[in-house]
């Protein structure tokens, strides 16, 4: 869910080239013969597959000696995608070195951006819940063990993946801190959100509310592993385990956020009843790493979840309207419905003015 509002393209490379480079790479790596490698890009053995609100271009690949792998490419190789296409091939290294489960990585080409990896398959966690029509939280229910699961490997990523972490490979911004809330949160559902989709201009004292927002959520400690993306449709199950994927943008910061990129997840949807039990289990499972106090804790964690909420608004304002992924449309609605409940909490009594946005806005939607 993390997007850029803006993409300069360079050099546009084609299809072709793609997998052409991806034969030589899997040729080299002993994935591929010689003589497939040359026949690679007109075989039948790649298929084209979809990227979500991604511009990267991805491939399945299917060979007999081969395991199945996917490749992943920039849209064009100017210094941002390339250095995203790094930042996966850097950060994914390291969290499977430190025992996360995210897909093997099989190849990188600095020059071209291409990647490839493990194919994890098609089962997401969105999909285990979309086949649900509730959510009982009885012991032994496959769906929710499978969020508790994905919370267990949450707590290993976020503290030994801060382990010997290099902020050099973030191809952004190496920590979550307080310009990056400003700019790509606040500041996104600002520009996406409330000028961009719904027309309005930015009154008097908004922007204040937000800074002060932000001033608060910084306070949590920010020296753990953050995926910044960690909700459903990046939690893949294969063979009834979760494995996590689009981690390029990982960096340092809190230990709520990722947490409650996955409770507030609109995908999802889950109730604020399993939202709360899940939190409580969570903060079991980090009590082996690290020892936090509760009542700061939920504090921070409902910063954090505000800050998230209206990054999820931005992000899918600027995908359905500048992009024309219509698919983002639906979400919008429940992502506002998730941000006004956060703002009734105690913690948020003195930000009238976002509250009053929110409520305007949930009123001016047009739902999908």
């Amino acid at each position: 869910m993390e997007k850029t509002e803006s993409h300069v393209q360079t050099e546009q490379l084609s299809d072709r080239d793609i997998l052409r480079c991806a034969g030589e790479m899997l040729a080299a790596k002993g994935l591929l013969g010689r003589s497939e490698a040359q026949q690679f890009v007109t075989s039948a053995s790649c298929r084209r597959i979809d990227s979500d609100g991604s511009t990267r271009r991805f491939w399945r690949v299917q060979t007999n000696e081969a395991p199945c792998c996917l490749i992943a490419a920039p849209a064009a190789t100017s210094p941002a995608e390339l250095a995203e296409s790094r930042s996966a091939w850097k950060i994914g290294s390291h969290l499977r070195q430190k025992g996360v489960p995210v897909p093997e990585l099989f190849g990188w080409d600095s020059d071209t951006g291409v990647l490839l990896f493990e194919d994890l398959g098609d089962i997401r966690l969105q999909d285990l819940v979309a086949k649900m029509n509730r959510m009982p939280t009885e012991p032994g229910n496959s769906d929710i063990d499978c969020y508790r699961s994905a919370l267990d490997h949450l707590v290993v990523m976020q503290c030994r993946g801060a382990e010997g972490f290099d902020p050099s490979w973030c191809w952004d911004n190496g920590q979550y801190d307080y310009q990056l809330m400003i700019e790509k949160e606040s500041g996104y559902f600002l520009r996406a959100f409330w000028q961009g989709l719904l027309g309005h201009e930015v009154g008097e004292g908004v922007e204040e509310e937000l800074q002060d927002i932000a001033r608060r959520a910084g306070g949590a400690p920010a020296d753990f592993f953050l995926h910044r993306d960690f909700q459903s449709r990046n939690i893949m199950i294969k063979e009834g385990t979760v494995r996590f994927i689009d981690f390029q943008g990982g960096r340092l910061g809190p230990l709520g956020y990722d947490l409650a990129s996955l409770l507030i997840d609109p995908y999802s949807r889950l109730p604020l009843s399993l939202q709360d039990e899940l939190l409580s289990y969570y903060m079991q499972a980090i009590d082996g790493y690290v020892k936090i106090e509760e009542a700061a804790f939920r504090r921070q964690y409902s910063l954090l979840a505000l800050q998230r909420n209206m990054q999820i608004v931005g992000a899918f304002s600027f995908l359905s309207q500048v992009r024309q992924k219509v698919f983002f449309l639906d979400f919008i609605q429940p992502s506002l419905v998730s941000l006004q409940n956060r703002l009734e909490e105690p913690l948020f009594k003195d930000y009238s003015l976002l509250r009053t946005m929110v409520n305007r806005g949930l009123k001016e939607l047009v739902p999908a």
